[in-house]
């Protein structure tokens, strides 16, 4: 059974292109397509559809506010539901779809994605690519217990969770709403720019774009950029994960906290796995681990 599907974007060229990729894979019935945010939030309040390949930048509501627009209003549907002390199907939320972003947007933003397990496509759109994207929603929507759940591949379980303070019981809004808190320009304000290393008997205070990689050996944080190495008073790579740009950093194996800018180059390892050597000066050689694999990937179209 083909999986429904609303194309949202402001440029009819990506559209039509998008809409003849669809239509070349199968599968998917492209039950409407619209212009604008406002477009969208009443298409899928109309159609309810499975997914919705949502391009990012529109003018007026673009495709972050359509998602906010969606998630508020069922949350408020939900409230309203609640203390009339009736069941909150009854009330007029929509299921919120899964989300397919169609973008040319920043690396931030792409990061963001990878993050949180929501799935893109960069502009120009790539055939495979876009039936890399088709296959996942059909095998989510078939999979026992991934109806209306995000799109999150259990592979990726050591990746970064949404936690219960996100405000919503529906795991895509929760994910979604922590998407949207990443990209807030405000809330990535308050993220720490800097970082302290201990070097010796200095405390240095780095960007932490100059970090490698963090790696943990018998307790202690070492912390390795470009130019030196030192340690972090941190007690675990957790702790020190928390403190560091969720969309720059990834936890590419249980003993490895890595900068995604400061990979060299993937390197080919035994039995389909890989290593990251990375940009510091002994080109350090880092496993990924068989659970991010798959995110690797992902991550660099590989």
């Amino acid at each position: 059974m083909p999986i429904s599907a609303l194309i949202i974007d402001d440029e009819k060229l990506a559209r039509d292109e998008l809409k003849y990729l669809l239509d070349s894979i199968g599968g998917v019935d492209v039950v409407a397509q619209g212009s604008n945010g406002i477009e969208a939030v009443n298409l899928i309040e109309e159609h309810r559809p499975d997914v919705v390949f949502l391009d990012v930048q529109m003018p007026g509501l673009d495709g972050f506010a359509v998602l906010k627009n969606l998630i508020e209003r069922n949350r408020a549907c939900a409230a309203s539901a609640a203390l009339k002390g009736r069941p909150e199907s009854d009330g007029e939320a929509v299921p919120t779809p899964h989300i397919v972003f169609a973008t040319a947007y920043d690396q931030y933003a792409v990061r963001a994605f990878n993050v949180n397990a929501v799935d893109y496509l960069l502009k120009p759109f790539d055939q495979a690519r876009v039936q890399e994207a088709v296959d996942r929603v059909h095998a989510r929507l078939a999979s026992p217990g991934f109806g209306g759940s995000p799109i999150l591949d259990s592979s990726q379980s050591e990746s970064p969770q949404v936690s219960s303070s996100s405000g919503s019981s529906n795991p895509i809004e929760s994910q979604l709403d922590t998407l949207l808190r990443m990209l807030n320009p405000a809330v990535r304000a308050q993220q720490p720019a800097k970082l302290i290393v201990q070097a010796q008997s200095r405390l240095l205070l780095i960007d932490q774009s100059e970090v490698c990689f963090a790696t943990i050996d018998e307790g202690v944080i070492r912390i390795v950029t470009r130019a030196f190495e030192g340690q972090s008073k941190c007690r675990t790579l957790e702790e020190l994960q928390d403190q560091l740009d969720s969309a720059r950093f990834w936890r590419a194996h249980r003993g490895f906290l890595v900068n995604i800018d400061q990979i060299r180059e993937v390197v080919p390892w035994f039995k389909s796995s890989f290593q990251l050597r990375m940009n510091d000066k002994q080109q350090t050689e880092i496993p990924v681990s068989r659970n991010q694999t798959k995110r690797l990937k992902e991550l660099f179209n590989l």
